[in-house]
Formats: structure tokens, C-alpha cells, sequence
């Protein structure tokens, strides 16, 4: 049987380049799009349903999103290339520069899927998954099946099962089925970890709020501070520290630039706050582990 899907999409400054590809499927209907976004284009999308949408080019520094309305520039962060969105869940975009791009756009019946993956991994763990929101970016196997999709939906040239079952590949690929179990013991999954880690790649400076980082893995901010701390032993901003002094290592090791330019890049209000901090942290001042490394 086709299911059919519908959603509430309003756009502003977002144009189709041509018509979409689309195609229906038992349990899912997939749609290929290519479209340009002008700078401040915006669009709010909401469906019933859970669906994936995964982009064909980089879209990390040109568009991003935010699952609350009305929110504040800090409360958006950067688009990934993979997304699951669990139904129901709104999510509001917005362009900060003009660009063309292309993605997947999956509609998918929630029961169709839970008795389809219910025998491999159980009813409860798919239902877990299905609430949890996935924001990655693409591997190379999950590109190759979206892009077989993608051929699938133009040109369809098998039985439609073999679709079906490219779709399937794609769902096992990107939700966590084992996610359920682990937050029972107050601790994040692996791939909320992978997330929050993408997440944090994507700032130059590795600066992420408290909000960004629990909406980020689809949690409160109280339960997702204490979720956090009990998987790496650090609160949020000691983790973000971290990352950012080893990027600073990096660049104290290989470029150039005087430590006063690194603590400027990297965020940190002056030299002394920069010094200080990896002095705590590293044990030594920054000249003196560049001295150091530079003797190795």
C-alpha cells in the first residue's frame, strides 16, 4: 500500500530550481529537491510523521536551524547534511547567505517502521529511537544510499522493494536503537556524543551554549548537563575547553601566529584569560609548550 504524507511548510526567499522528483513507497514517499535560499530566506517546516532529510553539499555555513519559535541567534545552530526529525517535532531555518543546494526529503508512516525493525531490535528500542532526534553529517554510505535513492525515485528501473529497502538502510544507518537502554543508566549514547562533537567542529572557536548542545541531542538542559557530566566526567564548558586548547596546540605547534592572535581566534577575551586557562589545564604557559614542542 503507498502512504501517502503531508506537512505544513511555509517558505520566504527559498525557490525551487525545478520541479521535485518525487516517489511513493509502501510506508514512505521520498522527494528530491534542488533549490536556492537568498540571504535571509527562511521556512518553518511540520509534519505528522518522522522523516530524514539529507543534503547533497555542504550547507553547515549557510543555513541554520532551531527547533524553537521565535528563537534567538544563539538558540540556532548550524544545518548538518544528515537530520532524522521525529514527528511532530517544528523546525524553523534561516539562510545567513545565498545558496544553491540540493537534498532527500523522506516521509516515512511511524507503525510501518516499527513493524518492519520490531523483530530485529525490539518494539521498545525502535520506539526510543523514533523520539530521538539525529543531527550528523553524511558518512560516505549513507551518501551512496541517498544518492541510489535519489536514481530510484527519477528512474525508477526495479521492483519497488528494492527503494523500500534502500529507505530502510538509510533509517538503521542513522537512528540509535540502543539509545533507550543507555539513557536508563544516565548516560548519553555514542552517537548523541558523535553529534555533540560534529556540533562543536563546526564553530571555529569551539563555543556552544548549554541550550544548543541539549537541543542538539533532543534533551532538557538540567537532565542533559547531568547526563553529560556522568559520560565524561566533565561538565559542557570543561569538555568545550578542552577541545578548544587542543586546537590551540595545533596552532601554537604549526602556524605562525603570536599567542596573543591565538587567544583572540580561539575566543578567549585576552592573552592573560588564554594563558590562564591553559596553564590550568595543560600545566604549562603556552610560550613555554611551544618552546617545548618546537625542541621535540
Amino acid at each position: 500500500m503507498t502512504y501517502l504524507h503531508s506537512m505544513i511548510c511555509r517558505t520566504e526567499g527559498i525557490q525551487a530550481l525545478r520541479p521535485p522528483t518525487w516517489r511513493g513507497l509502501d510506508g514512505a514517499v521520498g522527494v528530491y529537491w534542488e533549490a536556492t535560499g537568498h540571504t535571509g530566506a527562511q521556512g518553518y517546516y511540520l509534519s505528522p510523521d518522522p522523516r530524514i532529510v539529507i543534503f547533497f553539499n555542504d550547507v553547515s555555513r549557510q543555513i541554520r536551524l532551531t527547533n524553537e519559535e521565535r528563537a534567538q541567534v544563539p538558540h540556532y545552530r548550524p544545518m548538518t547534511r544528515a537530520l532524522y526529525v521525529p514527528a511532530g517535532i517544528p523546525m524553523w531555518t534561516s539562510f545567513t547567505a545565498m545558496h544553491r543546494f540540493s537534498h532527500l526529503d523522506l516521509h516515512m508512516h511511524a507503525e510501518k517502521l516499527v513493524r518492519m525493525l520490531a523483530p530485529s531490535v525490539g518494539r521498545s528500542a525502535v520506539l526510543s529511537a523514533l523520539r530521538q532526534p539525529v543531527e550528523v553529517e553524511t558518512s560516505r554510505s549513507t551518501e551512496m544510499l541517498a544518492t541510489l535513492l535519489v536514481d530510484e525515485l527519477a528512474h525508477p528501473s526495479r521492483h519497488p522493494v528494492h527503494a523500500e529497502q534502500l529507505v530502510a538502510s538509510l533509517v538503521t544507518g542513522l537512528l540509535d536503537f540502543t539509545a533507550g537502554q543507555e539513557r536508563a543508566g544516565g548516560r548519553l549514547t555514542q552517537a548523541q556524543m558523535n553529534r555533540l562533537t560534529a556540533l562543536v567542529a563546526s564553530r571555529p572557536d569551539c563555543r556552544v551554549s548549554l541550550p544548543e548542545m541539549a537541543a542538539c541531542v533532543g534533551l532538557s538542559e538540567s537532565w542533559f548537563a547531568s547526563a553529560f557530566k556522568q559520560t565524561t566526567g566533565k561538565t559542557p564548558l570543561q569538555w568545550q575547553m578542552a577541545r578548544r586548547l587542543e586546537l590551540c596546540q595545533d596552532l601554537l605547534r604549526t602556524s605562525d601566529l603570536s599567542i596573543a592572535q591565538i587567544a583572540v581566534q580561539m575566543g578567549f577575551s585576552d592573552q592573560a584569560h588564554f594563558t590562564k586557562s591553559f596553564r590550568q589545564v595543560i600545566g604549562q604557559t603556552p610560550a613555554a609548550w611551544r618552546r617545548m614542542s618546537a625542541a621535540v
